[in-house]
């Protein structure tokens, strides 16, 4: 026993001393979450961007952001070879002993377009999770009760960190700069423009409101030219609505904010929203529907910040939601702790030595 001991030792202090190794999928430039997530992770955690090369060697974690972007490809025999290669790799880094992290940033595929294919991806991908991290505890629980196989492995809630080291404040007067009157009531909805996020009912609620000097300003690349066309249509009905139909640079993103009363993200469907996440980081109040975490959201950020409202839109809840955004608030909307994104980077490792320690 006395010469089994040093030796058990040893060999822990051996996998201590050697570096975890993570392959992170996707880590993309442009996108500040992931940027932001894998930026300064604490030292001898060597995180690798997924590439055609990554898997020659042996990974411990493999951590997962929106597989479902895969479903998304039009093209279903080009998604179904796309996901039976992605689960083919995730065997091979399985069977090297790595293990599987998922965060749930979404429960389905946006666009719906394989219902089929998205069904059997799931029942071949849930089994192949060994640990999963959820934004809040809504989304775990709703995650849990889609995929009941999740309530047997190791699970943590930590929050979509916020943008506000990622778009520098607007100096200047943004409303000038934009053509934007001082008087005006301004609803700003940001972000691609897809089918989901219902922004075409957002404008013929707006159509409704009575506010004489209320404008609707959308911002945002739409993912076809088919939902480009019908939401020209829409909003040639109303000069009060002011369309910039493209994709926003980053420096152009705070003028747009800072020159909103009121952010609105009326989504169909919705499990965390990382535009919320920017509307707060800039300072802005949002009106988000009553899905998903945006519960959570308005729980910690508080009622004076996010505004949540049942059903579909309607001009009712917009001229409502137009009041609430003119009442007495901070300048600076306070970010909790769980939101810091150094907290945030602490949990994940802290995470992935749990899944590892549960093998």
């Amino acid at each position: 026993m006395s010469t089994i001991q040093p030796l058990i030792e040893s060999d822990a202090i051996a996998r201590t001393a050697t570096p975890l190794r993570v392959l992170a999928w996707p880590i993309d430039p442009g996108n500040p979450y992931t940027a932001s997530l894998y930026a300064q992770m604490e030292q001898g955690l060597k995180v690798e961007a997924f590439s055609a090369g990554s898997l020659a060697h042996r990974q411990d974690i493999w951590h997962v952001h929106w597989p479902e972007s895969l479903l998304n490809i039009r093209n279903p025999a080009l998604a179904a070879f796309k996901l039976s290669s992605f689960l083919a790799m995730i065997n091979l880094v399985r069977l090297r002993g790595g293990r599987i992290v998922w965060t749930v940033h979404n429960l389905r595929a946006h666009d719906g377009l394989h219902p089929m294919l998205e069904a059997t991806f799931y029942r071949r991908f849930i089994p192949r999770v060994d640990g999963v991290i959820s934004m809040s505890e809504t989304g775990l629980n709703l995650a849990r009760e889609q995929f009941p196989r999740l309530r047997g492995v190791p699970a943590a809630v930590i929050p979509h960190g916020h943008y506000r080291d990622e778009y520098l404040r607007c100096e200047g007067n943004a409303r000038a700069e934009l053509g934007v009157t001082a008087d005006a009531h301004v609803m700003l909805f940001f972000g691609e423009i897809r089918s989901y996020k219902n922004v075409d009912a957002l404008v013929r609620a707006f159509r409704h409101v009575r506010h004489s000097n209320a404008l609707l300003m959308i911002a945002g690349r739409p993912k076809s030219a088919l939902l480009a066309e019908s939401l020209a249509k829409e909003a040639a009905l109303d000069s009060r609505v002011r369309l910039t139909l493209r994709f926003i640079e980053r420096e152009q993103v705070a003028r747009l904010f800072s020159a909103a009363d009121l952010v609105v993200l009326p989504y169909r469907h919705i499990l965390n929203s990382g535009a919320a996440l920017l509307a707060l980081s800039l300072n802005r109040p949002v009106l988000v529907p009553d899905l998903g975490s945006m519960g959570d959201l308005r729980d910690d950020f508080g009622d004076k910040w996010v505004r949540t409202y049942s059903g579909e839109i309607g001009s009712e809840t917009l001229e409502s939601a137009l009041e609430w955004a003119a009442r007495f608030r901070p300048s600076i909307c306070a970010m909790p702790d769980d939101y810091q994104w150094e907290r945030i980077r602490s949990q994940t490792v802290s995470f992935y030595r749990e899944v590892l320690k549960s093998r």
